[in-house]
């Protein structure tokens, strides 16, 4: 192959995701080397063997990652998402409409520390080279928390959309992957690019509407106008188009033999793709519950 098609190509299979840019296996134009990535034309690199005659072996290469291994993975995250979920709702104390608002206290508290404790670890999770799978299941316990309990407020004040919004989240997702396997969707260059900067662009317009909130400015992306509506589908819009990337980042990573244990990283990019869903998803249903 021609020098130049061949570096273009491997730059176009280099990602833009925060997530998957710190792993170089993503980013890999080709499958492993053999004898781990040693070139059998450079002689620098050749072996006679160890002083002692014994022959030269080739380092054992990582299983590579399948679908199978990013399923499990990815079970195994949401089920800790699920389980801190169930937990949170059920320890923190009983609400009703009729309740004292000091009795809200453990809720908004749980909503803090969880939101704060995922976002921090998504961060480092995004950036890290070698991912961690006992900082992905942190990131998801915290996550849970969070979304235990904001569901419980959600539900306090909106019966039914809780239900409801679970239903959408894993209904988007089976309709997604559905779509970009029978559209056989193509991810540009130009597409994650956008994805990536709408992402960091929502975020943040979303810590400066809680900035100013503390100075009793109102943005109006939270509430229940016109405005809040389409903060919350574009939102929404935006989840979809980060599962997209996923899928693509996975069968890439796939096709490209990477390390098994890079299905955490598919996981956990996963993961925030549906949490973001279902929060769009639940704040959507609550301003149709409400009009």
């Amino acid at each position: 192959m021609d020098p130049l098609t061949q570096a273009s190509k491997e730059e176009t299979m280099q990602s833009n995701n925060p997530i998957f840019r710190r792993s170089e296996e993503f980013n890999r134009g080709g499958a492993n080397p053999p004898y781990g990535g040693a070139s059998m034309t450079d002689p620098s690199q050749w072996s006679v063997g160890t002083p002692s005659g014994t022959a030269y072996a080739p380092p054992a290469t990582a299983a590579p990652m399948t679908i199978d291994s990013v399923v499990q993975k990815t079970a195994i995250t949401l089920g800790v998402v699920i389980l801190a979920a169930i937990a949170t709702w059920v320890l923190t104390p009983e609400v009703t409409s009729d309740s004292d608002p000091a009795d809200l206290g453990p809720l908004f508290a749980a909503v803090t520390i969880g939101s704060l404790g995922a976002f921090g670890l998504s961060m480092v999770n995004s950036f890290k080279r070698v991912i961690s799978p006992g900082l992905v299941l942190a990131f998801a316990a915290l996550e849970g928390v969070a979304l235990g309990a904001i569901s419980k407020v959600f539900n306090l004040a909106y019966d039914g959309v809780v239900t409801g919004a679970v239903i959408g989240t894993f209904g988007a997702f089976a309709g997604t992957l559905a779509a970009y396997k029978v559209l056989n969707i193509k991810v540009g260059d130009k597409f994650r690019r956008g994805v990536i900067a709408a992402v960091f662009g929502m975020v943040g317009i979303s810590l400066l509407a809680l900035v100013l909130s503390f100075f009793g400015v109102d943005l109006g992306i939270y509430g229940n106008g016109g405005l809040g509506v389409l903060f919350t589908v574009a939102g929404l819009v935006l989840g979809i188009f980060m599962l997209i990337l996923d899928f693509d980042f996975v069968e890439q990573g796939i096709a490209n033999r990477i390390p098994e244990q890079e299905s955490w990283r598919a996981a956990f990019a996963m993961t925030v793709s549906l949490v973001w869903i279902y929060t769009n998803l639940l704040r959507l249903l609550a301003i149709f519950s409400d009009n």
